[in-house]
């Protein structure tokens, strides 16, 4: 196992504490496939460390993550008028995201390098996520945020986890400048997901997507905020492939919120990839102007023949509204924007109704509640008799 540079190729050992290439490219692990065992995809007992021979580490922290739900979305499958879809619920993750594969694994890694300092800027769910793994490990978590900008269910989990939150003034972009000068400078092990370490973790979604529908399908749709999720599945099909497990590839699709769509311009106008200055959304955990892995993800969906879209905030919320009353999914505004970009591309005929989907929906609802709160309105209450409520329900 190593560390190579997606840019210019060159080597870097698996010890060696880096984060990127000194031609400034970013690294990928790349795990020996002679090694890993084929057999286990049975469609049984399925967690994240079922699969720990395709991992570039031992178990060592671990909260029982991985294993997610798969839900055929039966409803909107005939409303749709779409052959398959399904939702990979990563909501149902120990902190409530899909940003628990990731520091299982680096966390771990953390530890099997000696560090005892992790750090990580965040919109919210890698916050949690980092401050749980941290606490369970025995060690020191710092989570830089953007002031004001996140949703406050994440940032109670953060607190109530022990990390040492530092609010930032600025957007993402800035806060994930410090922590890099500070894993640079000061010892600390950076969690964020241009480590390729972390990236290895969430790379086993596409492991239990197939180990669950026991087949690959046509098409894999992941929201897209700092662009590391969907190059993360993307490495995990490919493995599955090379490895000889599967024989065929899904297309990956991108969706990013209009208001922070650096990655879905570059693809729709055929342009050069450019930062978002002041990426604005209510999809607090995509509300990334500056995706720090742009470039495995456009590598992503290039070579799977897919695509980026953009969807507003008002798509978002209604598609978060129809995914709970139509499938009893709740789901934050971020995961959200999967279901939200399906339905823009179906209606734009850019992609097939006669194949099949899986939804990514990366984080619980409950993460972000205030956003339904805000936008809902009790009706005024009634007296407490079975004639005031007949009066409801006509």
């Amino acid at each position: 196992m190593v560390l190579r540079c997606i840019k210019c190729g060159r080597i870097y050992p698996e010890d060696e504490i880096r984060y990127r290439c000194d031609c400034g490219g970013l690294l990928e692990v790349v795990i020996d496939l002679d090694k890993v065992d084929t057999k286990i995809f049975d469609g049984k007992n399925i967690t994240l460390w079922k699969y720990e021979s395709w991992l570039p580490v031992k178990k060592r922290v671990s909260l029982n993550e991985g294993g997610t739900p798969l839900y055929r979305l039966e409803n909107l499958e005939k409303e749709l008028g779409v052959r398959e879809l399904y939702a990979k619920n990563e909501g149902a993750n120990p902190t409530g995201s899909f940003k628990d594969r990731g520091m299982t694994v680096g966390v771990s890694k953390a530890l099997e390098l000696g560090m005892d300092k992790v750090i990580c800027a965040s919109t919210g769910n890698t916050s949690a996520s980092l401050a749980a793994y941290a606490a369970k490990a025995g060690i020191k978590a710092y989570v830089l945020v953007p002031s004001g900008k996140i949703a406050l269910g994440k940032l109670a989990q953060a607190i109530i986890y022990g990390a040492q939150v530092v609010p930032v003034n600025g957007n993402f972009d800035d806060a994930l400048r410090v922590v890099v000068e500070a894993s640079r400078e000061l010892g600390v092990y950076m969690l964020n997901s241009i480590n390729p370490f972390r990236l290895e973790g969430q790379k086993t979604i596409a492991y239990e997507i197939y180990d669950q529908l026991q087949r690959v399908p046509d098409n894999v749709v992941v929201p897209v905020g700092n662009a590391g999720n969907i190059s993360a599945i993307w490495k995990g099909f490919k493995e599955l492939y090379e490895a000889g497990v599967i024989d065929e590839l899904p297309r990956m699709i991108g969706i990013q919120a209009e208001g922070a769509s650096p990655l879905a311009k570059a693809w729709k106008e055929g342009r050069e990839f450019r930062p978002e200055e002041k990426p604005e959304t209510v999809a607090t955990a995509i509300r990334i102007g500056n995706p720090a892995n742009w470039p495995k993800a456009w590598n992503a969906a290039k070579e799977s023949g897919g695509l980026f879209e953009s969807v507003t905030d008002e798509e978002i919320l209604e598609a978060q509204r129809i995914l709970a009353s139509k499938e009893g999914l709740f789901v934050e505004p971020a995961s959200a924007a999967s279901l939200a970009g399906l339905i823009k591309l179906l209606r734009e005929g850019v992609i097939d109704k006669s194949e099949s989907y899986v939804l990514i929906t990366t984080g619980h609802g409950l993460k972000d509640p205030n956003i339904v709160v805000n936008n809902f309105k009790l009706p005024e209450p009634i007296e407490p008799t079975l004639e005031a409520f007949r009066r409801v329900m006509e």
